[in-house]
C-alpha cells in the first residue's frame, strides 16, 4: 500500500508539473464585450480562457473592461476605450517571469494575489514616451495623447522616459504625471482620487462579464436552420462579442442556437441579455443555466 501511495504522489507530482509547462504565459480571466485580440490579420472578440502571446493586441470598445491573467498570478487589468500590445511575455525561468507590454491608449491596473506576492518578476509597460519597470504588486497608469499617469498603489517602480533621470517611487499613492511631453514632480495621490481611477479597469459584480468558469448564458437567437442564425452571430462576433453556434438535437429535429456562454451569475447573464436586445437582429434574448 505505501509503494502505491507513493507511486500516485509521483504520478501526480509529474502531472502537475507537466500541466504548469503547458499552461500558457497570459491569458483572458474576465472580460465586459466588445473587446477583441488583434493577432496579424485576424481580429477575435475575446473569450475567458482565451490564450494570449506575444505580439497580440488587446482592444476594448466602450463600458468595456478586460482581467489578464499572468501565469505567476498577477492580473492585468484594461479600461474602456483601450489597447494594449503584449511586447514579450515567457513562462517563469529560473525563478524569474519576465513580460513587456506597451499601452497604447486607455486606463490599466497591474495587480497580484497575495499568494503570488513574494514570486520574482520583472515586468515592463510602456505607456507612449514612459517606461514602468514593476518591481512591485500593485500599478495604476494611464495612456492619454498628452498625458501618461503611472500610480504606485503597492510595492515599487521605476519610471522613465527618453532624457529623463529614472526615478524610483516606493511609497504607497505616489505618482508620476508626463504632460505635453514634460515629466511634473512626482507627488502623492488622495485616496478617494485612486478610487475613482481604479473604478476604471474594475469589473464590477453583475455588470454582464464573463469570467472562467461561469455556468450562464445568454440566448440570443434559434432557428431550424443554421443559415437563419448567421447574421446574428456574424454581426456579434464583428462587433466584439464572443458569440456560439450550438446545435441541438430534438428528436428527428436540429436547431441552431446563438449563445455568448460563461456568466457567473443570473444578474451579469441578465445586464448582457438587456443591453444587447433590438441590437444586431435580436429581437429577444433568453438567460438560461
Amino acid at each position: 500500500m505505501k509503494r502505491v501511495l507513493q507511486g500516485i504522489l509521483v504520478a501526480s507530482l509529474a502531472l502537475a508539473a507537466f500541466a504548469s509547462q503547458g499552461a500558457p504565459a497570459a491569458s483572458v480571466e474576465g472580460v465586459i464585450m466588445p473587446a477583441w485580440v488583434e493577432r496579424g490579420a485576424l481580429r477575435t472578440p475575446l473569450a475567458p480562457g482565451m490564450a494570449l502571446r506575444a505580439g497580440d493586441e488587446i482592444r476594448t470598445g466602450a463600458g468595456s473592461r478586460i482581467y489578464v491573467k499572468l501565469a505567476e498570478g498577477s492580473l492585468v487589468k484594461l479600461g474602456e476605450n483601450a489597447s494594449l500590445r503584449i511586447l514579450h511575455i515567457a513562462p517563469e525561468r529560473r525563478g524569474v517571469f519576465k513580460a513587456a507590454m506597451n499601452v497604447l491608449e486607455g486606463a490599466f491596473r497591474f495587480t497580484t494575489a497575495a499568494l503570488a506576492a513574494t514570486r520574482r518578476r520583472e515586468i515592463d509597460f510602456t505607456i507612449r514616451t514612459v517606461t514602468a519597470g514593476v518591481r512591485g504588486t500593485d500599478l495604476w497608469g494611464k495612456s492619454l495623447a498628452e498625458r501618461q499617469i503611472v500610480c504606485l498603489i503597492e510595492g515599487r517602480v521605476e519610471v522613465a522616459s527618453s532624457g529623463e533621470t529614472p526615478i524610483t517611487m516606493n511609497q504607497p499613492l505616489q505618482f508620476y504625471v508626463r504632460e505635453r511631453g514634460v515629466a511634473q514632480p512626482v507627488s502623492f495621490v488622495s485616496p478617494e482620487q485612486l478610487k475613482t481611477w481604479a473604478a476604471e479597469t474594475e469589473i464590477a459584480p453583475g455588470r454582464g462579464a464573463a469570467r472562467r468558469g461561469g455556468k450562464w448564458q445568454v440566448t440570443l437567437a434559434r432557428a431550424a436552420a443554421r443559415a437563419a442564425v448567421a447574421p446574428v452571430y456574424d454581426a456579434l462576433r464583428g462587433a466584439g462579442y464572443a458569440a456560439q453556434v450550438r446545435a441541438l438535437k430534438r428528436g428527428e429535429k436540429r436547431e441552431y442556437r446563438v449563445r455568448i456562454a460563461g456568466l457567473p451569475t443570473r444578474a451579469d447573464a441578465e445586464a448582457l441579455a438587456a443591453r444587447l436586445r433590438g441590437q444586431f437582429g435580436i429581437s429577444d434574448a433568453q438567460v438560461s443555466r
